[in-house]
């Protein structure tokens, strides 16, 4: 099937758009539909039969892509008006779609990673040995939200390397803390218990009035 879209491309000088290559996965299309509007772009009659036969489909499966493109907003089927009524294929959806893609696309606020944040803690770029050792936890036991907390944890604390940040994970792997929630919690107990020890400990006897 590949092979006769490139020999109808080689022929019949279809002109695909680069965007709808790189976005055809993201707007939910499979290969065959794919193929189905590279046809198209070439040949927008809506003749099913002609589309079968040239693309070495059968007919109730080309039917069945048509109608799936079509429920997709990918085309619709128009008519011209003139003396005998032609149905033919409208991409103009397709289009409308691959601009809104690429719009989107350019909107989009790029992703912080984990790594990102460590580098802009440390204040340098990473070296490739800490991406292994950070993608080795992530990998592990821990979440991204555990080893951001332990980022934070050893920044506050002044420290910035990957071993002290792996004390902290280990520490807290040992407790069974997984969230800030239990970080919290395991600060307020051991709180409490430094209160309770400092109580005992008083020299109530020699206290000043």
């Amino acid at each position: 099937m590949t092979s006769k879209i490139l020999e109808l491309m080689k022929h019949g000088h279809i002109i695909v758009p680069m965007a709808l290559l790189q976005n055809y996965k993201k707007m939910k299309l499979t290969d065959k539909e794919l193929i189905i509007l590279i046809y198209l772009l070439g040949f927008n009659e809506f003749d099913p039969e002609k589309i079968s036969k040239d693309l070495n489909i059968k007919l109730p499966d080309t039917l069945k892509l048509i109608d799936s493109l079509t429920s997709k907003d990918m085309l619709k089927i128009a008519v011209k008006s003139g003396k005998v009524c032609e149905e033919y294929i409208d991409l103009d959806e397709m289009y409308n779609k691959l601009v809104m893609n690429i719009i989107n696309d350019k909107s989009e606020t790029p992703k912080t990673t984990i790594y990102d944040k460590f580098e802009k803690e440390f204040g340098r770029t990473l070296s490739p040995m800490e991406y292994e050792i950070i993608g080795a936890w992530i990998d592990g036991n821990y979440t991204e939200e555990l080893i951001e907390l332990a980022l934070k944890e050893a920044v506050y604390n002044g420290v910035s390397n990957l071993r002290y940040i792996d004390k902290i994970l280990s520490e807290w792997h040992k407790k069974g803390i997984k969230s800030e929630a239990d970080i919290k919690k395991e600060r307020e107990k051991h709180r409490k218990q430094k209160t309770k020890k400092e109580v005992f400990e008083y020299d109530w006897l020699n206290e000043n009035d």
